[in-house]
């Protein structure tokens, strides 16, 4: 007799593969049609934690692009930069549609005056079937807002939010100089007032001093939220930044990779079936990531994540 392979005996509702859990391909195939890609872009905008507004530096771990590495360099226009990828992608895959994401720093802290004519350009860009703005909740207000709706009814739409983690403890210790009840300030605002919006929030596992309960919390806090997206992060350490320097004095250790998959794999158990989990780990540029050196092998990192839910009998939202 023939052994049913784990796709065909998978118990998991928003999947048609092996995954046990909400794919982002799995979303954009069945509301587009097909693959879509993302096209990263870097719109040269800064942070309150970065220009001394809140604080000066940075997230102890943010490299100088402020996590748009890969993305062109800000100096070429918007245009020039998404043209650039959306023709390198397309010799790679045959996509059905394309996402401009302003992905660099915070891309909702400027003035409405400059965010108009940049909001207005991106459902314009040839081939774009969504757009994502990623900035930090305490990055939003009332006229950005207004801004965002504007945007929302005129393609599909997401903001995603810099989270990291719900302990106030742990942000003070990465410099994010927001509280948590800032970051729901945020997001109550933006829920209320860009209603079409989808909102996704970033996760960083491994952050200083925090232990797995605490990781879990944050997932199971965000997912109670009723967030439509949620992205986990590895912490990486990367050259010329504080992380680097508090790893070269031995003051942090990196999660290990069965740390880290047993993390991750229990953490989803904790989010909604219905939440998209945009991404389960993250990329260190290579010539800048110190550590964890096993993190190179992402490929690796998510099967054996997929391979624990199989062996535990686990799904997303299991463990609800």
């Amino acid at each position: 007799m023939r052994r049913q392979t784990q796709k065909e005996t998978n118990p998991f509702p928003f999947s048609d593969s092996n995954k046990r859990y909400h794919t982002f391909d799995y979303y954009l195939r069945n509301q587009y049609g097909g693959k879509c890609a993302v096209v990263v872009l870097d719109a040269g905008f800064t942070c309150p934690n970065i220009d001394g507004t809140k604080g000066t530096g940075g997230c102890i771990y943010c490299s100088g692009r402020g996590s748009g590495d890969f993305a062109p360099p800000p100096d070429l226009p918007l245009t020039e930069q998404y043209l650039m990828q959306k023709a390198k992608i397309s010799e790679k895959w045959t996509c059905v549609g394309f996402i401009p994401y302003l992905q660099a720093h915070s891309n909702t802290y400027a003035p409405p005056e400059r965010l108009a004519p940049l909001y207005e350009l991106l459902p314009t860009l040839p081939g774009a079937v969504a757009v994502h703005i990623a900035t930090r909740a305490d990055c939003l207000s009332p006229g950005i807002a207004r801004l965002l709706r504007s945007l929302s009814e005129k393609i599909d739409l997401t903001v995603e939010l810099g989270l990291q983690t719900t302990s106030d403890d742990t942000a003070k210790r990465i410099n994010r100089c927001h509280t948590f009840a800032d970051f729901c300030a945020g997001y109550e605002l933006l829920r209320g007032a860009v209603p079409r919006a989808r909102v996704c929030v970033h996760l960083i596992d491994g952050l200083p001093g925090e232990g797995r309960d605490d990781m879990l919390a944050s997932v199971e806090t965000v997912g109670r939220m009723g967030v439509d997206e949620v992205k986990i992060h590895l912490l990486h350490v990367l050259s010329g930044t504080p992380l680097a320097d508090l790893y070269a004095r031995g003051e942090y250790t990196p999660l290990t990779m069965e740390d880290y998959t047993e993390t991750v794999a229990e953490q989803l158990t904790l989010l909604p079936p219905s939440c998209v989990v945009g991404r389960l780990t993250g990329d260190g540029m290579p010539d800048r990531l110190i550590a964890p050196g096993w993190s190179r092998k992402k490929l690796a990192v998510i099967d054996a994540i997929d391979r624990l839910l199989y062996e535990r009998g686990w799904t997303q939202g299991s463990n609800l």
